[in-house]
């Protein structure tokens, strides 16, 4: 099932409302995940995309992140949801999009990351001093929100 392609068909080119989930995964020395996207090209993400009809964003979340990395994520947790102006994609062949974004965290995940789609040119793990600056400016948002996360609860443990 492709919904995308099936509403591109009725509605062309014009601009759309799309939601997608992305995923922050950190592994066990605190790095994380990024996918370098053959389009835009070079530009760095979290893994994700959109949702097909039916699901649910943590079934978008679970099914993006294996069909791009070949990993299997477990337990998710909500780091926000992402919309506005900032949102609007545009795709090589003229197709525009504005998407909301429901964004997850996980350390949870089993598998062996590879390339497992045609959307990803790299996948890295990244420690966070080293996440490129070419890292998509809506998922820039999302890492701000992850490190305040993740400093809040750590200040909580401290406590």
């Amino acid at each position: 099932m492709d919904y995308v392609k099936e509403l591109r068909a009725l509605v062309g080119h014009r601009r759309l409302i799309l939601c997608g989930s992305s995923v922050v995964i950190r592994n066990e020395k605190g790095e994380l995940l990024l996918q370098q996207r053959v389009y835009p090209e070079g530009r760095w993400c979290f893994p994700g995309g959109l949702m097909e009809l039916g699901e649910s964003t943590e079934d978008t979340a679970r099914r993006e992140v294996f069909e791009e990395t070949a990993l299997t994520v477990g337990a998710l947790e909500l780091i926000g949801v992402y919309s506005g102006p900032d949102s609007l994609c545009r795709a090589a062949n003229g197709d525009e999009w504005y998407v909301v974004n429901v964004s997850y965290t996980t350390n949870e995940y089993s598998g062996e990351l590879k390339i497992n789609d045609g959307e990803s040119a790299a996948l890295r793990w990244f420690r966070i001093e080293e996440i490129p600056e070419t890292l998509v400016a809506t998922h820039k948002k999302i890492l701000a929100d992850y490190l305040r996360m993740m400093q809040k609860k750590s200040s909580q443990n401290i406590h």
